[in-house]
């Protein structure tokens, strides 16, 4: 890796180029009580940007920052001669209530980036869109019904309880303990709540039980890192078993020991874990990294529940339990050495 990095880093310096980043800058903190601040959930604060930043450089980058604003284009295009590559770690621009990806921008004018393609990073941000197309290639994924209306009727094949999810959210945005729905009076709050909050559909799916497994890779061909599993059945009373807002903002962040990684896991579910991860990668046509959340049935089958690319990767003096950089430092992967990777591996990918 070592070789591989030094390589990759001359690439820049021969060349006197910048690795731009691209970010998004949160402004409230996410509050489950308060649905203004999920539209943000995605972005980060600007203590993880500034600390991002200086990772960027302590690695060993030349770097230009750009926020992902209504300016990011008119930025990245006024200094693209200057550029070899953009890490990508932004969500997307929002101008006058319409998103536009950033992988979108840098493939319009030609500019390399971390991460997936354009098509794949619109494809992975619908819930919905992604599980037809991982069905299409034998992935397991629980049946769903996509709401516009929160008054359409519900899907007689779906039974109670079922969980309501905004289809285009990440980082649990959205998901809170009144997410998991036991009735028809439950369920068209919380869709109503969904819709109006996100101005987007909702995806609604049986409610899991069992346990949930995180997997994050890296690189091209993937490299899985150790697997997390949060501790979901210690949860205290109140708290829904989910991953949901509450767990990943208010408690996980305090309770050491709810993240555990690795998952202890027998080798038969490792592989299963493994190999499905390795399907999604291939099917969704995954690059550089990601991190796709699954969990299990009572009975123990497992279902890929959704895929974040790029993932959180928030540093470890901002957070000990962002989930890629946890599965990293298990694996024996610094910070640093992390991110260089991330860049290597677009970098090989476009061949600079």
């Amino acid at each position: 890796m070592e070789n591989n990095f030094s390589k990759c880093l001359l690439s820049f310096k021969e060349a006197n180029k910048k690795l731009a980043f691209a970010y998004n800058v949160r402004h409230s903190y996410p509050d489950p009580n308060d649905p203004r601040t999920f539209l943000e959930t995605d972005y980060d604060d600007p203590e993880t940007i500034e600390a991002f930043k200086k990772h960027l450089v302590s690695a060993g980058f030349d770097i230009l920052p750009i926020e992902a604003d209504q300016n990011f284009e008119k930025t990245l295009v006024e200094n693209k001669d200057s550029i070899a590559l953009v890490f990508n770690y932004s969500e997307v621009v929002l101008e006058n209530g319409r998103k536009t990806q950033i992988t979108s921008i840098c493939e319009k004018h030609d500019i390399p980036h971390t991460g997936s393609s354009d098509r794949t990073q619109i494809l992975v941000r619908n819930k919905g869109n992604a599980k037809i197309e991982m069905r299409k290639h034998g992935i397991p994924v629980l049946p769903d019904q996509i709401f516009v209306d929160p008054n359409e009727p519900l899907d007689p094949k779906l039974h109670y309880p079922l969980i309501v999810k905004p289809i285009g959210q990440g980082s649990s945005a959205g998901i809170t303990n009144k997410s998991v729905v036991n009735n028809e009076k439950e369920l068209r709050v919380q869709l109503n709540e969904v819709i109006t909050n996100f101005k987007d559909h909702a995806i609604v799916e049986p409610l899991l039980t069992g346990r949930e497994f995180s997997v994050a890779m890296i690189g091209n061909p993937p490299t899985i890192l150790p697997i997390i599993e949060p501790n979901l059945k210690k949860l205290p009373s109140g708290y829904a078993p989910i991953d949901s807002l509450e767990v990943k903002w208010l408690y996980e962040e305090e309770v050491e020991g709810h993240l555990m990684c690795p998952a202890n896991v027998d080798p038969e579910l490792k592989k299963t874990i493994e190999d499905t991860a390795i399907n999604v990668w291939n099917a969704l046509e995954i690059k550089d990294l990601c991190r796709m959340d699954t969990r299990c049935d009572e009975v123990g089958n497992l279902y890929v529940l959704e895929v974040n690319t790029p993932p959180g990767l928030i540093p470890p003096e901002i957070s000990k339990t962002s989930y890629l950089p946890l599965a990293a430092r298990t694996a024996g992967i610094e910070y640093d050495q992390l991110l260089q990777t991330i860049i290597c591996s677009a970098v090989a990918r476009y061949g600079l």
